[in-house]
């Protein structure tokens, strides 16, 4: 007869415990092939429990073929292939992303400090969404474009503080910009070539890379790329940060963005994707209005999105496309589900009626403005500071510090690292890496507290001033 334990179930139910046990008396050969089981009422009786819970187990044990059935005679043990025990499975390790022994200050990661959103103001209107906006507009899947309320919302931000007079059926919302470069490629296509700045977004380079697209990597000059470089790459899309180039900060004057937008009018395959990254905060001066701006012959997509201006958790992003590619990406790609959901966007289309959006970057613009220029004062008494030039800080939220040395890049970062701290050059941003030795250091100062970060700079020239000419 058939003995097994009810004790310390652990939640596990009763029937189901019973069929695991069976199971594995089978499995092991305990119990043998064509062996005659004990009918339900007697193994019940014998193991005080219900006959409900001994016909469940029997009957999960039949559906799954280790046990079957003789009209009138009962439950038999099912023939199974391997009647040795199964060896124990071995759970494979878990893969982990390599983490530094040690976590290093960093002069690299951007960041917003958590003190400076309106959290009270967000908590209000999201109250507001859930109570007040329309239920089946919130629960209903919204257009692949993203909700039209807030795509009204941006038409109008975009027009009032960008210059761009657009339809919101020509925006198009997504989970963040690697969402959209991934719909891009969708919508033109992975048989063009796709043309990107070097040196750039090494990010970037990866999601064209992981969509199967052949890329050119241009080299530029103080204006950017050149129309001359350009026309010669065989290239269909061009990606360019026109506003603020990353990294080098280059702004791209209205010259050179007429030669581009010709290069782009002369082919019909031929698209530009301009990225306004960093373009609300300017620091000096207007902001500089956007390459689509001035584009008449519908081969500009704008991108943008809210992860400098609110927090990299808020994953919204938009692109403004052409008329007619907004035309053919809702019946190329009109199928999808628009990847943000309804609560934020209706909340974030509240934020940008009600005037929020626009308060709050004038309060971060005021915020940089003077973290900057309090660093800038310090780069400029520092005991480094003859060693030391400012290139680009009033573009963005980052700036060159181009350092008087003959030390290679290489080994300054393996200084900085070994005092604690991450810091990378301009060599670094190079798709194809070709030197060393640029002597030109990324400043990135939104990624540290004011608390944290001057005795941050304090270490860092500390140990690089021995290899700095002073």
């Amino acid at each position: 007869m058939l003995t097994y334990s009810f004790a310390n179930l652990k939640g596990v139910s009763m029937y189901a415990h019973l069929y695991q046990c069976i199971k594995n008396d089978i499995v092991a050969g305990t119990l043998k092939a064509q062996e005659k089981l004990p009918s339900k009422r007697t193994l019940a009786k014998n193991l005080g429990i219900s006959l409900i819970t001994v016909e469940n187990a029997y009957a999960q044990l039949l559906v799954e073929g280790y046990i079957y059935s003789k009209p009138r005679r009962g439950y038999f043990v099912a023939s199974l292939e391997q009647q040795t025990p199964l060896p124990q499975k071995q759970l494979p390790t878990p893969i982990q992303n390599p983490s530094p022994e040690r976590t290093l200050t960093s002069f690299v990661r951007s960041s917003v400090p958590p003190d400076t959103f309106p959290y009270n103001t967000w908590a209000r209107l999201l109250r507001h969404t859930l109570t007040s906006a329309d239920e089946h507009a919130l629960i209903s899947d919204s257009s692949a474009g993203g909700v039209l309320a807030l795509r009204q919302a941006l038409a109008k931000h975009l027009y009032q503080f960008r210059g761009l007079n657009v339809n919101p059926e020509q925006i198009i919302i997504g989970a963040g910009t690697q969402t959209l470069y991934n719909l891009i490629v969708q919508l033109l296509g992975r048989n063009r070539i796709y043309a990107l700045e070097d040196p750039g977004y090494p990010q970037l380079a990866a999601i064209y890379r992981t969509n199967d697209v052949f890329c050119r990597y241009l080299p530029m000059d103080e204006k950017g790329i050149t129309a001359d470089v350009l026309a010669v790459s065989g290239a269909d899309i061009l990606h360019i940060t026109p506003s603020h180039q990353f990294p080098t900060g280059i702004t791209m004057p209205v010259s050179r963005r007429y030669e581009l937008l010709r290069w782009a009018n002369a082919g019909t395959s031929r698209y530009i994707i301009e990225d306004d990254y960093d373009c609300e905060f300017r620091l000096f001066g207007k902001p500089v209005p956007p390459l689509q701006s001035i584009d008449h012959g519908e081969k500009v997509i704008y991108i943008n999105t809210f992860s400098k201006t609110l927090a990299p958790t808020f994953r919204i992003s938009y692109m403004l496309l052409p008329l007619h590619l907004a035309t053919l990406f809702y019946q190329k790609l009109g199928f999808y589900s628009c990847t943000v959901s309804n609560f934020e966007q209706f909340t974030l289309a509240k934020f940008i009626e009600d005037g929020y959006f626009e308060r709050h970057l004038n309060r971060m613009r005021t915020y940089y403005r003077n973290k900057r220029d309090t660093l800038l004062n310090y780069l400029a008494t520092c005991p480094a500071a003859p060693a030391l030039q400012v290139e680009g800080e009033n573009s963005g939220l980052h700036f060159l510090l181009r350092l008087k040395t003959e030390a290679g890049d290489s080994l300054l970062k393996q200084v900085a690292a070994d005092a604690g701290l991450e810091i990378k050059f301009l060599s670094d941003y190079y798709h194809e890496k070709l030197n060393d030795t640029s002597h030109t250091m990324l400043m990135n100062y939104t990624g540290l507290e004011d608390a944290r970060l001057y005795p941050a700079l304090d270490k860092l020239f500390t140990a690089l001033l021995p290899y700095l000419k002073v």
